[in-house]
């Protein structure tokens, strides 16, 4: 039997190029925005991670060092963020777009937002796991006197195999990302069909939208974060599995939840403010092209 007009239309819209285009093009551009405003936040969780400062004493010396130098260290972040979310929002799009043309009558299409975000989480682990693990070698002091470069890191981590050098913590990584990512665009649809009659503004009920589902995901997944931090922060030394990995943090914290997340806190408030400007960004974006 012949599809209707309406059906016919949704389906060339769902094979348009320019259509796939426009969610790599908006989820970058939103990802850069929403870094550049929170990026002073940024910077107060990392004076407190490198000083272990209070937040107040942080922000007092952002204070003094003045406007000018507040931006200052932007480029590398914006420029990884910039690019994780090019990849991805279009790419979760893009999976969405061909799991909503091939599993008709197959899976729920309630649940293919989440499945197509599980899969984008997967690629930009594969992707991104390098530029994590470069930057959590530098990162921790410890390595200061031995690489003291980023020149001597890589060279350090190219002579070692890709399980122990660039990729380690992969696995980690990909269970974090991937149900991150899943839990984000499985929820932030729901969240914000539920809020639209709730607020005024659709920005404001996108913002809340990924401002609830970033807190949900950054509570349950924060444990993978500090074991990812923990594995990837040494290069060389004894090698551990993932198991054994875990097995030792848990008893470095004392075998406690409370001190499992401490110093989560900033963490996940930036996620939040990140992820909800974003969001905000991202779908207003998405209706003015749509």
């Amino acid at each position: 039997m012949a599809g209707s007009p309406d059906d016919k239309q949704d389906e060339e819209g769902l094979k348009d190029p320019m259509v796939r285009f426009h969610s790599f093009l908006h989820g970058g551009t939103s990802s850069l925005l929403s870094t550049f405003i929170v990026f002073p936040v940024y910077k107060i969780v990392f004076r407190q991670q490198i000083h272990n400062t209070p937040v107040y004493q942080a922000v007092g010396q952002l204070y003094k060092e003045g406007p000018a130098k507040l931006f200052r260290g932007v480029t590398p972040p914006l420029l990884m963020k910039t690019l994780n979310g090019t990849l991805l929002f279009g790419l979760q799009d893009t999976l969405l777009r061909q799991l909503s043309l091939s599993s008709q009558n197959v899976i729920s299409t309630s649940a293919l937002p989440a499945l197509a975000g599980f899969g984008a989480g997967m690629v930009e682990a594969v992707v991104f796991t390098p530029f994590e693990r470069v930057q959590n070698v530098l990162q921790n002091g410890q390595n200061d006197r031995q690489l003291p470069t980023l020149k001597s890191v890589l060279v350090r981590l190219k002579a070692q195999r890709l399980a122990l050098g660039y990729y380690r913590a992969l696995l980690p990584i990909t269970a974090r990302n991937a149900l991150g990512s899943s839990f984000y665009f499985g929820l932030k649809g729901p969240v914000c069909a539920a809020m639209e009659g709730q607020v005024l503004y659709p920005m404001v009920s996108s913002f809340i939208s990924g401002t609830l589902t970033s807190v949900a995901t950054s509570l349950i997944l924060y444990p993978l974060n500090v074991l990812v931090a923990n594995m990837q922060a040494e290069v060389g030394g004894e090698v551990k599995g993932v198991m054994a990995c875990w097995r030792m943090l848990w008893e470095s914290r004392q075998r406690s939840v409370a001190l499992l997340y401490r110093g989560g806190s900033l963490v996940i408030l930036r996620s939040c403010i990140t992820w909800g400007i974003t969001t905000a960004i991202y779908d207003r974006q998405q209706k003015r092209s749509g």
